[in-house]
């Protein structure tokens, strides 16, 4: 997602988990499967409530922020890519006449190049954008979408699984280690003051193999 200059003081939502998500109690009834066109407004609508809530400033900018969400995933999932794969996990819900699907987290997985200063390194299966909703957070919900992600890379044929966690996320570390992964790189922060210095990005990795 491209934040528009205007709202610099964004944190990105593609590298984070929402802290409330992290920790598993009891774990539903649902099942993994690819997003489809008709997900997007509920995708939309999860990942900015986990990464942008809607108080005080935001709840001016949500709006904004929703449709610039929904925009990029929407062409996310035309781009048709053989290593790109939106998952949604979803639980059955139901009215007095009907039963239907619920949308209860998401996350993405793709190949990404190495950076400039490590030509020597190959693509890399890589996951982004982890949130759960509201109603189904504490629940396993992220955890079960972590393990469906190990899988697919593995069917993509990669060892390894990789991710960006903040430093000040702790919740979202403990779930990270407890799933396998470990750290690889600290990334420095940068701004001029302390108040416009954003937390350190830590890189974790994960052996498919271990």
């Amino acid at each position: 997602m491209v934040v528009n200059p205007c709202f610099f003081f964004l944190k990105p939502y593609e590298t984070m988990i929402a802290a409330q998500d992290a920790i598993a109690t009891n774990a539903p009834d649902i099942k993994i499967r690819t997003a489809q066109t008709q997900d997007l407004n509920q995708l939309a609508e999860i990942l900015t409530d986990s990464f942008h809530p809607p108080t005080g400033i935001m709840r001016w900018v949500s709006p904004i922020l929703r449709l610039g969400i929904y925009e990029d995933l929407r062409n996310r999932l035309r781009s048709n890519s053989e290593h790109y794969l939106c998952l949604v996990a979803v639980s059955q819900a139901s009215t007095a006449t009907n039963y239907y699907e619920e949308i209860a987290g998401t996350v993405e997985i793709a190949l990404r190049c190495p950076p400039s200063w490590q030509p020597q390194v190959s693509k890399y299966a890589y996951i982004s954008n982890l949130a759960v909703s509201q109603s189904c957070r504490r629940q396993g919900v992220a955890k079960q979408l972590l393990l469906a992600c190990d899988r697919t890379a593995k069917e993509w044929g990669f060892q390894e699984l990789s991710l960006h966690v903040l430093e000040n996320n702790h919740q979202a570390r403990q779930l990270y280690l407890k799933t396998g992964y470990k750290l690889s790189q600290i990334e420095p922060s940068y701004g001029t003051s302390k108040l416009l210095r954003r937390p350190k990005r830590l890189f974790l990795q994960k052996n498919l193999t271990a």
